[in-house]
């Protein structure tokens, strides 16, 4: 492949059913959570969708092997991407849709026709693995690209907590679900209930780490120590009301009490600060809510995706 050439989808392929030959296919639909529709291997665990180097491929086929693009049953041949780079929970995007990867290589326990046929197979040492977080259309020739990690910073906003005498249990929250995403947290702090150290560390964490998210959590009620939305708006220059509306909308529908959230969410520079609730519960719905959007956000913002008119199907 040429300097000039774009990473690229080389083929598809699907079977209605375990151990049959995979098609190839010009599209196909890949579903978030779920894997290429029509597929048998799609569902809900972690190797959803296979992948392989059309590289890969073409060095097996000059030792001799008579192989083609679905025969070794990955779904996806993808040209000029040296996957081998990449690790477990990095994400490639294809077309408009991500996935992250899972796992590299897999276990053959029978046999197939090209390992007795050839005394060797690739599948098992070159196939990647991956489950579907966006999904959308997929074609032949769509370019494939590695999605950049973000950053991540963790801020509990807790007298107590900070005080030591309780334990981060929403922080634990955010760092478990941010992880699973695959993105990096490279801070976690508690602060108490001040507004002026909270705007201050907000702003170190946007200026000075120059992190892509900021979570907070904790501070966004009726209390006079409530204090987290007003640090948080002396800081971001640009507003994002569509998320905390997002997430009392959606938590409406569980308590009624949502609408008593004052949680706010902007953008200073490159980072996107988002207030959370306080209670370990509340995080995991609110932020359960708006995660995967904010993931689209976030590559929005960094530059690494500029059309956001594409239509998704999930």
């Amino acid at each position: 492949m040429s300097d000039t050439e774009t990473a690229a989808v080389v083929a598809i392929c699907l079977s209605p059913a375990k151990g049959t030959a995979k098609t190839c296919r010009p599209d196909a639909v890949l579903r978030a959570g779920h894997g290429l529709v029509g597929d048998a291997h799609a569902g809900d665990w972690h190797r959803q969708v296979s992948i392989l180097p059309l590289e890969r491929i073409e060095e097996f086929q000059a030792r001799g092997a008579a192989v083609k693009p679905g025969d070794f049953g990955e779904n996806l041949v993808v040209r000029g991407l040296d996957l081998g780079r990449l690790r477990v929970g990095d994400r490639i995007r294809i077309g408009s849709a991500v996935l992250e990867l899972t796992q590299f290589g897999k276990e053959c326990h029978d046999r197939c026709h090209i390992f007795k046929t050839m005394g060797d197979c690739i599948m098992p040492r070159h196939g990647v693995f991956a489950r579907v977080l966006r999904g959308g259309d997929i074609h032949l020739g769509d370019p494939v690209s590695a999605v950049p990690s973000y950053t991540v910073a963790l801020l509990t906003a807790s007298s107590r907590g900070s005080a030591g005498e309780r334990a981060d249990v929403s922080g634990d929250v955010m760092a478990e679900m941010v992880a699973d995403k695959g993105l990096a947290v490279v801070e976690r702090i508690i602060v108490p209930d001040d507004e002026d150290r909270i705007a201050a560390e907000l702003e170190r964490l946007a200026d000075v780490v120059h992190v892509n998210l900021v979570l907070t959590s904790g501070g966004t009620g009726f209390s006079r120590r409530d204090v987290t939305p007003e640090a948080t708006l002396r800081v971001v220059r640009r507003l994002c009301p569509g998320i905390p509306e997002a997430m009392r909308f959606q938590s409406f529908a569980v308590s009624r009490k949502a609408m008593l959230s004052r949680a706010v969410a902007g953008i200073r520079g490159g980072t996107l600060i988002v207030n959370l609730p306080g209670s370990p519960k509340a995080v995991r719905e609110c932020l359960g809510f708006v995660l995967d959007e904010l993931l689209h956000g976030l590559e929005i913002l960094a530059g690494d995706i500029e059309d956001c008119a594409v239509t998704v199907k999930h």
